[in-house]
């Protein structure tokens, strides 16, 4: 008999942790969601992935998970190793224990890969989820590896003609073979302020204001430490920093929450690390304080920037909001933070939607829907 025709509860692996440097972000978002899903309805699986690649069996205690006096989490080396079976008409979970038999933990329905930043939020986990036939939350292979990137992003949403803050990107190649050229470039195309991010990593990781152009090329450096792939946007100053969830409906139609914002106070120069994660210097309006027609924009463009990038299931846009009233469209996260601190729960909580009911929503279109390859 299969499990199916005892109509078992669906079986959600939640995937957290990772090899990114948003590792401990992960761990913190999974705690957050591990305590949200309603186990009358689904049977859970926590997964681990350390910090050097291993998917390891984890301990359902979401309260492990938390930010506790300034620690982050992270997901320890375990002697349970996990992995997906290579034959997708099965999708189990194998658990392998130095010295014993491979044993199952089941065939999965849904994988919720909660990870951030490369090695996940990026599209390779959904490449392995697409070759073991296992449906999961979130955009697809395409729509995430775009979205990872933010030269391509933008190369994208200006194709849609969305706006978008002018930026120039600096390529390994281009840095190592005539470091002087790239700069006289970003000097004859922006102007300071300016930003410098590594194009392929969230939650403002590596990420510095520069000023004066003496500060350039140490800014590049510094973020070419988390990637080799730079971007320099032009900076706006003073600017409001707005934000807008989307969300399919049951029907798949891309639906946009309120729009909040994000206001950062003390030493803060911008929404960094820090004033994300580890103090109170940052204050979140929920909803924003726009006017109407300014609010009308942000939630269409929201949607528009989710089908220029072939979004599935959910994602955060933010925008830049210029004195002269201009929006421009900053970037869009296919796996937006779950933290306690995170806009997109809270932007979809002021619009009506709950957690627990958000998470369900999520869950429920992943078993909905196929594998984003075969549609």
């Amino acid at each position: 008999m299969s499990e199916h025709s005892t109509q078992r509860k669906p079986r959600v692996a939640v995937v957290f942790g990772g090899r990114s440097s948003e590792h401990a972000v992960s761990c913190v978002t999974a705690g957050s969601v591990l305590s949200a899903i309603d186990r009358s309805k689904y049977e859970v699986i926590p997964i681990g992935i350390t910090q050097d690649g291993r998917w390891v069996l984890e301990e359902d205690r979401p309260e492990r998970l938390a930010i506790t006096d300034g620690r982050l989490p992270s997901v320890e080396p375990s002697n349970q190793l996990v992995a997906l079976s290579n034959d997708p008409t099965v999708r189990e979970l194998i658990v392998q224990e130095p010295g014993a038999v491979p044993k199952t933990l089941g065939e999965v329905d849904v994988v919720f890969p909660l990870l951030h930043g490369p090695y996940g939020e990026d599209g390779t986990i959904q490449g392995l989820l697409e070759l073991a036939g296992v449906p999961y939350v979130g955009s697809g292979v395409l729509a995430s590896a775009l979205c990872m990137d933010k030269e391509y992003m933008k190369r994208v949403f200006a194709s849609h003609g969305l706006p978008v803050v002018p930026w120039v990107a600096v390529r390994p190649r281009e840095w190592e073979r005539d470091a002087d050229a790239v700069l006289r470039r970003v000097q004859e195309e922006l102007e300071p302020p300016v930003f410098v991010k590594p194009s392929r990593l969230g939650s403002s990781i590596g990420i510095s204001k520069v000023s004066s152009w003496e500060e350039l090329r140490a800014a590049i450096e510094a973020a070419r430490e988390h990637d080799p792939k730079v971007l320099v946007e032009q900076g706006i100053t003073p600017v409001r920093e707005i934000e807008c969830g989307v969300l399919e409906a049951e029907d798949g139609t891309p639906e946009a929450s309120v729009p909040a914002e994000i206001r950062v106070r003390g030493d803060h120069q911008f929404y960094d690390f820090q004033a994300k994660y580890l103090d109170d210097s940052t204050d979140l309006d929920v909803p924003a304080d726009l006017d109407e027609a300014t609010t009308r924009e942000v939630r269409r463009l929201a949607v528009a920037a989710f089908e220029a990038m072939s979004c599935e299931g959910l994602a955060r846009v933010d925008f830049f909001l210029a004195p002269d009233g201009t929006l421009l469209v900053n970037e869009i996260n296919t796996m937006p933070g779950f933290t306690p601190y995170s806009m997109y729960p809270l932007m979809w909580q002021a619009s009506g939607v709950d957690y627990p009911t958000l998470v369900d929503r999520l869950i429920q279109a992943a078993l909905r829907r196929r594998n984003s390859l075969l549609r």
